[in-house]
């Protein structure tokens, strides 16, 4: 009975739980279930005289709990086995999202590098182009004067 309360649990919360390993596990149970009802036919049985048990009734139940016990033993280790391979699983998934982290990170370097290069870049553009705004200026202002200065000689001649 704790048994399957134990492999319902796992089924409810192991969704890596394969049908190949959940049958096994039933099988497993149901015989584990087949050799408690055998234990307790053996042990109600009483073939001493006035109805009581004999050393071999005795020993016919201890048997049967010793089958009992090697059945859980094999379900324990089943429940070992499918616990170690999600904990695998579940290792290397992590293992995949730290790869894929790693790489993302890698990604978002790069693209920083990218974005710091072409501010750069800009920065180099912008500074290109106050230059020739300042040229353009001070060109303009001495054209401007020698405009002016030609404007007053046309106006005095």
């Amino acid at each position: 009975m704790i048994l399957i309360v134990l492999l319902t649990f796992l089924n409810a919360f192991t969704p890596q739980f394969t049908e190949a390993g959940k049958a096994k596990l039933e099988k497993m149970v149901q015989e584990r279930d087949a050799l408690t009802q055998q234990w307790k036919a053996s042990e109600s049985k009483k073939s001493g005289i006035f109805g009581n048990r004999t050393k071999k009734d005795m020993i016919e139940t201890n048997e049967w709990l010793e089958r009992i016990i090697a059945k859980d033993n094999l379900i324990m280790d089943e429940l070992r086995m499918i616990g170690d391979i999600e904990t695998t699983v579940a290792t290397q998934t992590g293992e995949d999202y730290k790869a894929i982290a790693f790489k993302q990170e890698k990604d978002v370097q790069a693209l920083k590098r990218a974005v710091a290069e072409r501010d750069k870049q800009l920065e180099e553009k912008l500074s290109e182009k106050r230059t020739f705004e300042w040229i353009s200026l001070i060109l303009f202002l001495i054209t401007l004067g020698l405009g002016f200065v030609v404007y007053k000689k046309v106006i005095k001649a």
